[in-house]
């Protein structure tokens, strides 16, 4: 791979408002009751998103990228792109009616040697404004890596014979997410990624065993687990990390419990492979 340095410190600016439509939309895709002015934390996600036109899609479905002065992403040369990790600073609440504007900036780009080949790893900071307030700051962490062999083994196996064991969680939620939920929270944040509703594209060029639940899809029903427990708006920080794919179709262990520097969180397989991994701190 070649030197992104040019990349860092590169910045995109975006602009979006807060709308009592996508609050209903919101609402909706997740079963919750319209809210009157706050809205719960996670719909931060579901703003100033991607809006490359059709025409400029790669084959994954994500915006391509280029050397151009115009393409915010570096072109890393590694196909297969995954969100593996944010952490999220919530500093006020996003509410209603809101004008909201959010700059991102390429924090770092670099690459490693993994197991199963080359790996591009970029940070990227996007801090969104509610007006003259600063609202949520959050890292993201993408991975690129190598375009699967045909006949790779698909990801991840099937279920074996283990279990969830919830005695060591304070509370679980269990529910299978399926291809509607997927649909809605692709459509919600304007994501064309092609494994969460391309069935054929997943399995037979990513190799995936299913559509691919999204990291922050989880994420936002694990924010929704804290706030049925500590109410809306409860958090300061939020931290996830991406461990294995989740399978829509298949139960899904939501998990939450009390840490000794704050709150744990996990997303689990029916037969206990953990899928996200998180902690929290309240307010």
């Amino acid at each position: 791979m070649s030197n992104w340095n040019a990349w860092i410190g590169r910045e995109m600016a975006q602009s979006d408002t807060l709308d009592h439509a996508l609050a209903r939309r919101w609402c909706a895709t997740f079963d919750l009751e319209m809210r009157d002015r706050a809205m719960p934390q996670g719909i931060h996600l579901c703003l100033c998103t991607p809006q490359a036109p059709s025409n400029a899609l790669g084959a994954d479905g994500h915006p391509a990228r280029d050397d151009s002065a115009d393409s915010f992403f570096p072109p890393i040369p590694l196909p297969r792109r995954m969100w593996a990790a944010s952490e999220i600073a919530f500093q006020a609440p996003l509410e209603i009616g809101a004008a909201i504007t959010r700059t991102s900036r390429i924090v770092s780009v670099s690459e490693k040697d993994g197991k199963s080949g080359k790996l591009g790893f970029v940070e990227v900071e996007h801090v969104t404004m509610a007006g003259e307030i600063e609202a949520v700051r959050e890292t993201q962490t993408l991975v690129y890596r190598d375009a699967a062999a045909p006949d790779a083994p698909l990801s991840p196996p099937a279920p074996g014979e283990g279990k969830f064991d919830a005695s060591d969680w304070g509370t679980v939620r269990t529910f299978t997410p399926s291809e509607t939920l997927l649909f809605r929270y692709s459509a919600l944040t304007f994501n064309t990624h092609r494994i969460h509703y391309d069935a054929p594209y997943a399995s037979d060029v990513e190799r995936y065993r299913g559509l691919v639940v999204h990291g922050p899809l989880i994420t936002s029903l694990l924010l929704q687990l804290v706030a049925q427990e500590y109410g809306d708006n409860a958090l300061a920080g939020f931290a996830f990390r991406a461990i294995s794919p989740a399978i829509a179709g298949e139960p899904l262990h939501l998990a939450l419990k009390q840490g000794n520097n704050g709150l744990e969180l996990g997303a689990f397989a029916a037969d206990g492979r953990q899928t996200l991994k998180a902690s929290a701190t309240l307010s």
